[in-house]
């Protein structure tokens, strides 16, 4: 850390560069006695208003691990800077007495920043102190800077070289959901993972990162080939970054052609390999590749193996198939571990199985199988969506008060959605307020989508002046609001949040639907005109919407411009995206196939 000096204007300005040169080095030498020395003539010379110069007396102490002359120098500066409080922020939480530095902090209303920590936290993962780093963690989330990107990757690093990966994870966990992890984070943390040996953890992240389309080159793909090597060797995690290469850049088909050579030529995919490429199509949701990777994995008896088969019950869960998924998890049999339990708990929630997600959950405990923090993040959305509350509020409890896991954003959000869908807003609005960590914007968020359904104008107002705050340009929250005020038949309110929403310049990012077709991946917008088989796919959709309609559908017109025709608001909704998409998928699939969401 470094301090910049600004102009001297003092009649003693050859004394003061003189001393702060002589610190600087006296800090790099490591030599207490000129340190000294310098101060007894800082003290002769009455040189305690060079902010400048007691910044470096107070670094210089700082270094040399002198915390008493560090606490009594800060205290006698009559002229203090962010350097300044930096500093003995630093030193405090040093000796892990982050009461006195939180004394501090609040008796001068003044805000460490992301820099106060770097050294504390390279020093703990330096030094494996994991206790101190801990500590740290725990002061960090108070100031709220745990979602700070480059915080997040020195707790990353901290957690990963101390050999606690389960902490690691979680620090990964949350900055995918406040924030994106960038390459150095990514780099580190596969890192972490191949030092530890942590495939599971490493996989999870891999996914992430196909999820995301992120690029897979140079530093990152050296770790991500390291990862893979320590489980499968180098020829073997080379081939796995090729193939996931492929599959990234939507050429599925060459992808599984480099899988089947690799099958032919060697070297012979393991276990890990196979579950590795299958994270890569499930991710992409590919189920006829899926199921060739499947087959595959029988004919080298591999299908047995709990990091396939995990990975299988992903792949056809996301694919669309949790018959298959089922059939996966029955087959596994006394193989299954805690994350297989997770993966169906999960698969069966976003299917919409809730109470069979939550069944099994039930059953996963009766076997004395401790569940972590991803699998209560399961139960919770499977609970929220088929309106299990109190089954929800006891899972909750369970986590904190028995399993002892601390909740995570993810299961707020979970909770807010829980307690909003189920139309308690005021419930979930004082859960929100008397959440131990700042709401982020998922849990606003998921408060406004509850006060559109349920109507509730006056949180609709609440919610997204908070989701503004934390993201000023989020066109969400604008046209959410608006939609809720024109349910309500608030058509000016509404119509004044849409000018706003224009005055501000904040751009609607348009949805788009996409449907897979013999291997080409057709994108849809809504309205779209653009596409070769236009004409037939609006017939198609005009057909559709008539036998709906005879069956009993009412469609839901109210947060459409108020100033429009029916039949106008009609062709609004009906034109949507992924209506179009569905369209165009039964024009050109075989009458028998089956269409997956």
């Amino acid at each position: 850390m470094g301090i910049t000096k600004p102009p001297c204007t003092t009649s003693y300005a050859s004394h003061s560069d003189l001393y702060a040169d002589v610190l600087q080095s006296a800090i790099k030498s490591r030599d207490p006695f000129v340190g000294r020395s310098v101060h007894a003539q800082i003290i002769k010379h009455d040189l305690h208003l060079d902010v400048f110069l007691m910044n470096n007396l107070l670094n210089f102490y700082a270094k040399t691990g002198s915390f008493s002359d560090v606490h009594r120098v800060f205290t006698k500066m009559p002229l203090k800077t962010i350097f300044s409080w930096n500093t003995i922020l630093s030193a405090y939480a040093k000796r892990g007495n982050f009461k006195a530095a939180q004394r501090v902090m609040i008796s001068c209303g003044v805000s460490p920043t992301q820099f106060t920590f770097t050294n504390v936290l390279a020093s703990c993962a330096a030094t494996e102190a994991l206790d101190i780093g801990r500590k740290v963690h725990s002061f960090i989330v108070k100031l709220g800077l745990s979602s700070v990107v480059p915080v997040a990757n020195l707790l990353l690093n901290m957690y990963a070289k101390s050999g606690d990966s389960v902490m690691a994870n979680v620090v990964f966990d949350r900055m995918s959901s406040s924030s994106k992890p960038d390459k150095y984070t990514l780099e580190s943390v596969l890192s972490a993972c191949a030092n530890l040996e942590n495939l599971k953890l490493g996989k999870q992240i891999h996914a992430y990162m196909v999820r995301a389309n992120i690029d897979i080159s140079g530093a990152v793909r050296n770790a991500l080939i390291l990862m893979y090597a320590k489980a499968g060797g180098i020829k073997i995690s080379h081939r796995i970054v090729d193939i996931t290469g492929y599959a990234q850049n939507g050429l599925l088909s060459d992808a599984l052609d480099l899988f089947k050579k690799m099958v032919r030529e060697g070297p012979k995919p393991n276990n890990y390999t196979l579950a590795a490429v299958l994270s890569v199509f499930s991710s992409l949701a590919s189920l006829g590749h899926g199921n060739h990777l499947h087959a595959t994995a029988i004919r080298l008896q591999e299908a047995s193996s709990i990091f396939v088969g995990n990975a299988l019950i992903t792949m056809y869960s996301r694919s669309g198939s949790i018959k298959d998924a089922g059939k996966v998890f029955k087959q596994i049999c006394s193989n299954k571990n805690k994350l297989t339990w997770t993966y169906m708990i999960i698969a069966l929630a976003q299917h919409g199985f809730g109470k069979d997600a939550a069944e099994l959950f039930d059953t996963m405990l009766k076997l004395d199988i401790e569940p972590d923090q991803i699998t209560y993040v399961g139960v919770l959305f499977a609970c929220s969506h088929v309106g299990l509350v109190q089954q929800g509020k006891s899972y909750f409890s369970l986590m904190k008060n028995v399993h002892h896991i601390e909740p995570t954003s993810s299961h707020y959000a979970c909770m807010i959605d829980l307690l909003g869908r189920a139309g308690l807003l005021e419930e979930a609005y004082h859960f929100i307020k008397n959440m131990p960590v700042e709401p982020d914007v998922i849990a606003w968020g998921s408060l406004l989508a509850s006060c559109r359904v349920h109507k509730n104008v006056d949180l609709a107002k609440v919610a997204p002046e908070n989701l503004l705050l934390l993201d000023p340009n989020n066109s969400g929250a604008y046209s959410a609001l608006a939609n809720t005020l024109s349910a309500c038949r608030r058509w000016k309110d509404a119509a004044m949040i849409r000018k706003s929403m224009k005055d501000r310049v904040v751009k609607k990012e348009q949805g788009i639907s996409w449907v897979q077709i013999h291997n080409k991946v057709h994108i849809f917008r809504v309205e779209d005109r653009l596409h070769p088989q236009r004409d037939p796919i609006y017939r198609m959709i005009s057909k559709i919407w008539m036998e709906i309609k005879k069956m009993g559908f009412i469609p839901n017109t109210n947060s459409v411009l108020h100033d429009l025709d029916q039949e106008v608001k009609e062709q609004i909704l009906r034109h949507h995206s992924e209506k179009l998409a569905i369209a165009f998928a039964l024009l050109n699939t075989p009458g028998y196939a089956t269409l997956r969401h």
